[in-house]
């Protein structure tokens, strides 16, 4: 009997090994997945700058947070959203660890997003010309420093250089008690000679010579 008893209560033992290391290996994990709806359908999907597919689609993820989400369809404006996904309470930490292992089901967490895109605007000529010509005038704008004051524009075909102006000119005479003295910028008397200049005086009288008869032939 004592035999009978040790082997039926290893028998026991063996089977609720067998049967927790089935629970284990049967056990789901959370499969986690994130469905995205446009109107219009038919959108290029991106999820945090990975193409994903066309909507409407889905994707596997492994961690909660905020994700980019952004679709691109012709004749639509592109839209781009920020899509937060909170944690459920069984994926908080430490009862993640019976979800995850201990359950002997697959827990699935299926979160669907629904985008509505915007028709494109179609933009006029007019508006794209002054744009053009906006972005042209910026280009053509010099670098300023911070901090520095703007002068005049200089045009840089103008081929012409300006100049400080002169102030009021002032005209310095002679020194008192110096006659007969001539600066430059002023007028020298009249009748009164100047520096290294002869005046002329009257000519000479013309030399005669002795006039004598002419010879006898």
């Amino acid at each position: 009997m004592p035999l009978l008893s040790h082997r039926h209560a290893l028998g026991q033992r063996t089977t609720l090994v067998l049967l927790v290391a089935a629970a284990l290996l049967s056990s789901g994990c959370v499969r986690r997945r994130l469905m995205v709806r446009t109107n219009p359908p038919g959108a290029l999907l991106y999820v945090d700058n990975q193409q994903i597919g066309t909507t409407p689609c889905g994707v596997d993820f492994t961690y909660y947070g905020t994700r980019e989400l952004r679709v691109v369809k012709a004749g639509y404006e592109t839209l781009t959203v920020n899509q937060p996904i909170p944690t459920p309470w069984y994926e908080t930490p430490g009862v993640d660890f019976v979800s995850e292992n201990l359950v002997p089901w697959r827990i699935r967490d299926d979160r669907v997003v629904s985008l509505t895109m915007s028709p494109q605007r179609m933009i006029p000529s007019e508006e794209l010309k002054a744009r053009g010509q906006q972005l042209r005038a910026q280009a053509n704008q010099p670098i300023v420093p911070t901090g520095a004051i703007l002068g005049a524009p200089v045009d840089p075909f103008a081929g012409s250089t300006s100049y400080p102006s002169a102030g009021p000119s002032t005209v310095i005479g002679p020194p008192a008690g110096a006659p007969g003295s001539v600066y430059p910028g002023t007028v020298p008397p009249a009748n009164v000679p100047q520096p290294g200049f002869v005046q002329p005086g009257p000519a000479p009288p013309a030399s005669t010579t002795p006039a004598f008869p002419p010879p006898a032939f």
